[in-house]
């Protein structure tokens, strides 16, 4: 009984902690602060949930997180944002999965059977392969966000690609969770009202059980 009360207060002390972090997410994020390419760049991102304005995806440096094919079908993939001053450093990537995006790198990467062939096809298509779209996502700022962050620092230096160690990197298409804070927080009170009244009760179990001083 004392290992479940430990593991219930544990379960319970965990998602407290989730529903703070999704519950402060939420109300410090009411909707995606619009900002500058330029600006996210130069300074970082002031909050999680984004609208980067005028950047160009560079699809020409873009990472395949995993290395398998099954990427190319539903990704997803680094793509560098950078904007018409950026120079070589690359300061914000998206982890995006744009079909127009994973079309056209499936195509690239997939369909031709030489590197010559590879690039006449990039020479023709510049465009195609720097896109300007606005991005909407979030930061990566917690658990797996964090992993991908990680991750994406190893490649880029196993490739010698010129990321920042400060990059800022975005999930493209995320956005803060609206209710799930609330249902983290109130299953963990719950539990740990649960866990008050097992540990009330015990304790007024073993006053029962001790004997009187009358009848020593």
């Amino acid at each position: 009984m004392k290992r479940y009360r430990i593991t219930l207060l544990a379960i319970c002390l965990v998602l407290l902690w989730l529903g703070y972090h999704d519950l402060k997410l939420h109300f410090d994020n009411p909707e995606p602060l619009a900002i500058s390419i330029e600006e996210l760049a130069a300074n970082g991102a002031p909050r999680d949930w984004l609208q980067i304005e005028g950047g160009t995806l560079d699809l020409e440096q873009a990472i395949n997180p995993t290395g398998r094919v099954e990427t190319f079908e539903s990704g997803p993939f680094f793509v560098p944002l950078r904007s018409s001053d950026s120079g070589q450093q690359i300061k914000v990537v998206i982890e995006t999965r744009r079909p127009e995006v994973i079309a056209t790198l499936k195509h690239y990467v997939l369909d031709f059977n030489t590197e010559a062939e590879q690039n006449r096809y990039l020479e023709e298509n510049k465009a195609l392969f720097h896109p300007q779209n606005e991005i909407t996502g979030t930061t990566a700022s917690w658990l797996t966000s964090n992993a991908n962050r990680d991750k994406l620092l190893q490649l880029a230096k196993e490739q010698n690609m010129p990321v920042s160690d400060d990059v800022v990197f975005i999930s493209e298409g995320k956005e803060p969770a609206r209710y799930r804070g609330f249902f983290f927080t109130g299953i963990a009170l719950l539990g740990l009202l649960k866990f008050i009244q097992m540990v009330i009760r015990r304790e007024s179990g073993l006053a029962i059980d001790m004997p009187d001083e009358d009848e020593k």
